[in-house]
């Protein structure tokens, strides 16, 4: 984000708070029950609470409605990646600030907050932490708030959510698998009055710098700018690989040969046929036509110190 310092507001001048702690168990029985557990011995008991489980994936609604209800200042998503989604696109555009317990494999909007990936430390974090109103975007409709894109990544992410196996060892045995046979594809870019052909293997509209594991993508990108960082991953060979990573780890994959990155706050990309597509590592399959658009100054986020 632009400037964290300057820009967050202390939580202790806001109205007095009401938080919701929304906890995702499909990390297991047994993680669940530690995180609540660790939640009520480290919340303060002075700022007034509430524990809900997210039990059936598919049914959100009765969490929905404890949230427009207008009793909670505060949402904090207990999960990975999938959970934050669900419960910032039921926030977007109110007062109430998104918080994050990061207990999933990326972690992506948390690390780009600044968020600890320790539990005690992060609980801190929302008690003590500042907030600041970032962006969101949409692709045909679906909210994201990282990253959306076509190509490679939405491929591995479609095969990896119909995976028996889960966790991040099988996750890297389907890229490994899938990095010798996906193919490019070729892609038209509309944005800012102009029109772009090119053949890609991966396509990433970017809100938020990286992917999640600190793996960034587009470290240009700024949470709070109305701006996507649109990266483009041309067709490579193998031996450019080990550079490419190396670019990518250390937050330089947009000075790669192999990368071409513009900026803009809407853009349509047609392909040649449906396919599959990801909003910050969720699968789906959409359309020869994409639609994303920045939805500027849109959630109150919780936020960790500056990096």
């Amino acid at each position: 984000m632009q400037n964290i310092e300057s820009t967050a507001k202390s939580l202790a001048s806001s109205m007095p708070r009401n938080v919701l702690f929304i906890v995702n168990p499909n990390a297991g029985k047994r993680i669940s029950e530690r995180i609540v557990a660790t939640i009520k011995r480290e919340f303060p008991k002075s700022i007034n609470f509430q524990i809900v489980i997210w039990e059936n994936k598919d049914k959100f609604d009765e969490i929905t409605d404890l949230l427009k209800s207008g009793s909670f200042t505060d949402a904090v998503a207990v999960g990975g990646d999938g959970t934050v989604n669900e419960v910032a696109k039921s926030i977007l555009n109110t007062s109430i600030r998104l918080g994050i317990i990061p207990i999933g494999s990326g972690n992506g909007l948390a690390r780009s907050l600044g968020l600890s990936m320790k539990i005690e430390t992060t609980i801190k974090q929302l008690v003590e932490g500042r907030s600041v109103v970032i962006d969101s975007g949409t692709i045909n409709g679906k909210n994201f708030f990282c990253t959306s894109g076509v190509g490679f990544d939405a491929h591995i992410s479609y095969l990896f959510a119909s995976s028996k196996s889960r966790g991040l060892k099988s996750y890297v045995k389907i890229i490994l698998q899938q990095l010798f046979l996906y193919r490019a594809e070729e892609y038209t870019l509309a944005f800012e009055g102009q029109t772009l052909v090119r053949k890609a293997f991966l396509i990433t509209v970017a809100n938020a710098g990286q992917y999640g594991n600190d793996f960034y993508i587009a470290p240009q990108a700024l949470l709070d700018d109305g701006l996507f960082h649109v990266v483009i991953l041309k067709p490579f060979n193998v031996f450019q690989l080990p550079a490419m990573f190396v670019k990518i780890l250390r937050r330089k994959a947009h000075t790669s040969r192999a990368i071409e990155t513009f900026v803009t706050n809407h853009l349509t990309i047609k392909r040649t046929k449906e396919d599959s597509i990801h909003f910050d590592g969720e699968p789906s399959l959409q359309g020869q036509e994409l639609a994303f658009v920045n939805e500027k100054q849109s959630l109150h986020v919780i936020v960790g110190k500056s990096k």
